[in-house]
This record gives C-alpha cells, structure tokens and sequence, in this order.
C-alpha cells in the first residue's frame, strides 16, 4: 500500500432543514392555528482516529466532504429529521491544521478520539413558534443555519516509541525485520526504504514497544538532497532515537564523521529532535573487519556520553542485549539495565 502522510481536504456540514409555514384545517377545529414544525439539525464532519489505517492514501483520491443538509420541517409540528453526520476515519497520530492558518486544531492521538471539524446547521423554527395574541397567523418561519465548512491539512505523524535514524543502508531495515514482524525492502543499494515502516517488538510477560524505520538521511537534507526531512517527523514523538552506523570496511567514509553529519541534519530540521535522548549502534559486527572503525565510534560514544551497541542483525550478536537497553529506556524512563 502506498504512504501518505500528508493531505489537504474540504468539508462542509449540513445545512439546517428550513422551518415549515403550515395551519390546522380540520373540519371540527374552527380555529386550528399555525402547526408548522421544526428544520432538522445539518450533519456534522467528524475525523475520528482508529489503529486500522496507518496512512492517508484513502484521502487522496477524495478531496471534498459533504454531510447531509438537515430535513425540512412539515405540518402538524413535525419536525424535520437531522441529517446523518459524515465520520471520517484516519489514522492515530493525525493532526488536523487549519489550511488558511496553520494553526492546529487538534492531535488524534488515541484510538477512538474524535473530534467535530464542521457543525452542522442548526434547523429554522416552524411558525408554530411565533404564534402570539396580537399576531395570530404568522405566515413566516425560520430557514435553517448554514454548516460550517473550510479546508484542512491532515498530517500523520507515526506513533512509535523508538525511532531508527541513519545513512542509507546503515541497516535500519535489516534490524527492524529482525527485531519485529516488519518486512521492509532489503537490498544492497541506497534508499531501499522510501517510505517510514513500523514494527512491533515483543517482549518477556506481554510487553512490547514500537520501532519506527525511516527513509536515510544523506548531507544536505535540509536543502532536500535526497528525500529530504520528508519523513523526519515520524521520529518526533519517539522516546529515544537509535542512530545506526555502518562499521564494516564496505563502507568507505569515516564512521564518525557519518555521526556528525546526520546529527547536524537533526540539528536543521529541530531543536526538540536533536535533543531527545539517542543511542548509537554500529551494525554489520559479523563483516566490521579491521577493529579500528569500531574503536573509532566506542571512543566517540563515551566522549559524548552516549551509549553504544555494536550488534550484527545476520548472527543476532549484540541483538539481545541492545533490546533488553531500549526495553528499560521505553518503560522506565532512561534506567540502564543492570548487567549491561
């Protein structure tokens, strides 16, 4: 399935039914009087978050959204019946933008959480209503209220607890399809991963956390070399980042210097980014070759104060070890693991 994680849409609520003119004429009532019922209330456009979707592709092909105009009040004080409102789904992590603002106007972030983003019209009173002792005959009543309408800006933002940050091919899919039931595209050529991928991690006594994979980051994202910070706010509401790092001799620049140069890329797109909590891993151990590139990185690790993992996703090496780490700095805010 494709992903689209962002979208602009139009909505329009329904109009209110309009009040109905209308008198009692029966043949034993000589004086009957106004009986015009009520409009009916528009249906509202309601978005409401759910874990079955998790992209906006549905989105796309329909840009517009109606929902139904209110019925139109009868004789005899009927009323009209309220238009049925339109519930949008979309995926947990949506936030919805005012198109002309900006502004947010809410973060779905929870299954099942809804909100209103047109009310419906309300429906015009019948003449029934404004039958007084002076004025015994009122031939008027009240149209319905327009619905509220206007365009928004839907953006998905992934939901995940750890978020996989590196250079192409710096073995984010790899892991992932190891650690988790994700699959992502593998090959030994750049930017393999063109769109974000989630996996579930499990662990002992029925825990779990999520592990979010997106597309590398190359020198010059932020000019939009490459994909650019397009996916870049799929990490946002991480709690930890994981930035691999390639520490086998196939890969000819300098491990360190692969470090910095994403971590300025991080820096550029956000403050809040580069200022979550980060791990660094060295991947492709069972290939690393001359020890000396893995040295180089533990040396800069503990400079930094940042903890690192040399792990091989092909022999498992390291493996264990690193998902026992992020399990605690999930769970249990930032606690290293005895025995680590």
């Amino acid at each position: 399935m494709k992903f689209v994680d962002y979208i602009k849409i139009q909505v329009k609520a329904g109009d209110g039914g309009r009040g109905c003119v209308s008198f009692r004429r029966e043949k034993y009532v000589p004086k009957g009087g106004p009986d015009g019922g009520d409009g009916g209330r528009g249906g509202h456009v309601i978005l409401r978050a759910t874990r079955e979707l998790n992209t906006l592709l549905y989105l796309k092909y329909r840009k517009e959204y109606f929902a139904e105009k209110g019925r139109n009040g009868r004789g005899q004080k009927m009323h009209g019946r309220d238009g049925r409102d339109l519930c949008i789904p979309v995926p947990v992590g949506t936030i919805i933008k005012d198109a002309d603002t900006g502004d947010i106007t809410t973060d779905l972030d929870a299954e099942g959480m809804e909100i209103i983003v047109a009310k419906g019209g309300r429906g015009g009173l019948g003449n029934s209503h404004f039958a007084t002792p002076t004025r015994q005959v009122p031939r008027f009543a009240q149209p319905g209220e327009e619905g509220e309408g206007g365009s928004l800006v839907l953006e998905l933002k992934l939901l995940a607890d750890v978020g996989l940050v590196g250079l192409p091919n710096a073995g984010k899919s790899t892991l992932i399809s190891v650690i988790s039931s994700a699959r992502p595209k593998i090959a030994d050529y750049p930017f393999t991963t063109l769109t974000p991928n989630l996996g579930v991690v499990k662990l002992e006594n029925h825990r779990s956390f999520v592990v979010a994979d997106i597309p590398g980051l190359i020198e010059g994202a932020h000019k939009g070399v490459g994909l650019g910070f397009q996916f870049l706010r799929h990490v946002e509401r991480t709690s930890i980042l994981l930035h691999l790092v390639d520490i086998s001799e196939s890969d000819e620049n300098d491990p360190v210097e692969n470090l910095k140069m994403i971590n300025r890329e991080l820096a550029l797109y956000s403050k809040e980014l580069i200022e979550k909590p980060q791990a660094v891993v060295g991947t492709k151990l069972d290939v690393a070759g001359d020890e000396e590139r893995l040295k180089r990185v533990e040396e800069y690790c503990r400079t930094e104060g940042l903890d690192f993992f040399p792990v091989s996703a092909v022999t498992g090496k390291g493996i264990k070890r690193l998902l026992s780490y992020l399990a605690v700095r999930v769970g249990e805010g930032c606690i290293l693991p005895s025995g680590l």
